[in-house]
């Protein structure tokens, strides 16, 4: 998208000092006295020159968040040993405070009746201590939007299975790029331990349209293969048709596979065309998977326990609420000056 679309176009005074209708930054340019139009296209190459150092600022971005991974790792590992039940975390390493009033502040007798329904459960149905934190990952999968939108019932049986969720960077001299990688523990529907969605970026002034370039983009995504076990795979389903012979008037039942919804289509995405030229579906089936790459490096992954409580679902909601209330606070405002100005008629 051309950065300076929508730009120009807006109404602006011409030298007689009239308001003009809407110009295009091509017309007003063609306006400008010679001279200062040579001054203007010196001005672009130097905004030219800005992009490509730009550019170089977010290939070391890059490199820092490389290597700021590293540190993280350790601690995201730790995680996953504590989600699977592999560790259990120590008396100090579960102490937690709470910020929250409320639950600081409930009442004795209202904890002590709960304990003791508890105990009356555990003496009706005694049950043996949960593994590690169940149904982790499906839990946040099921409560964020965006990947709810992809799931399916069927998905979630498989989703029980997912052990981790790790992000990875390109290597240093490789084009930039990062891969999402989906671990998963031995399970009845396929043999992959793990299921990768490589994202490939590009932080660089696009030569046709170097003014456009806000920082790297995904410039496409690749899946991998997955070996269902048979029977098993659920991005397929079998449907039965009947066939009339046109002669003989004989009806004879056939069976397909055809296309299923199913979050694993995420790993057989859709492709990048190299000439760029898609129709309109597949363009926003495509910037939808970007969007879906992005959200798991930058939100998912680093803040895994505060999707699954429900915390960072808060915090996003809350900054919903503020902004639409500024709007209506804006819209109520413009109401009052209408009322105003009505109290002001001579007539009323």
């Amino acid at each position: 998208m051309d950065a300076n679309k929508g730009k120009g176009e807006q109404g602006m005074q011409n030298p007689g000092g009239q308001m003009d209708r809407p110009v295009s930054f091509h017309f007003l340019e063609s306006m400008l006295p010679k001279v200062v139009k040579r001054r203007v296209h010196a001005l672009k190459r130097l905004q030219v020159q800005c992009a490509n150092i730009e550019a170089k600022f977010y290939e070391e971005v890059h490199e820092l968040e490389r290597k700021y991974a590293a540190l993280y790792q350790p601690l995201f590992d730790k995680r996953r040993d504590i989600v699977t039940g592999t560790a259990e975390p120590t008396d100090e390493e579960c102490e937690w405070h709470s910020d929250r009033e409320e639950e600081e502040e409930l009442a004795e007798e209202v904890k002590e009746k709960a304990a003791i329904e508890d105990a009356k459960k555990e003496e009706a149905t005694p049950q043996e201590d949960p593994k590690g934190i169940p149904e982790f990952w499906l839990t946040i999968f099921k409560s964020v939007d965006m990947l709810s939108d992809m799931l399916q019932e069927h998905d979630e049986p498989i989703l029980k299975h997912l052990r981790d969720i790790q992000v990875k960077f390109s290597e240093p001299g490789q084009p930039m790029s990062f891969t999402l990688e989906f671990h998963f523990e031995p399970n009845g529907y396929f043999n992959n331990a793990v299921l990768t969605k490589v994202y490939k970026m590009k932080s660089e002034p696009d030569a046709s349209e170097p003014f456009s370039f806000e920082g790297p983009e995904i410039i496409d995504c690749e899946g991998c293969q997955i070996d269902w076990h048979k029977g098993k795979d659920v991005t397929v389903k079998t449907i039965k048709k009947k066939q009339k012979h046109k002669g003989r008037g004989t009806v004879r039942t056939v069976t397909k596979q055809v296309p299923n919804d199913s979050f694993f289509n995420f790993f057989n995405p859709v492709k990048a065309s190299p000439d760029g030229e898609m129709d309109e579906d597949s363009e926003f089936t495509l910037a939808t998977d970007f969007e879906i790459g992005h959200f798991f490096r930058e939100r998912i992954v680093p803040r895994a326990v505060l999707y699954f409580t429900g915390e960072a679902l808060e915090d996003d909601e809350s900054f919903e609420e503020e902004e639409l209330e500024e709007g209506d606070e804006e819209e109520q405002d413009d109401e009052g000056d209408d009322d105003d100005d009505e109290g002001d008629d001579p007539k009323a």
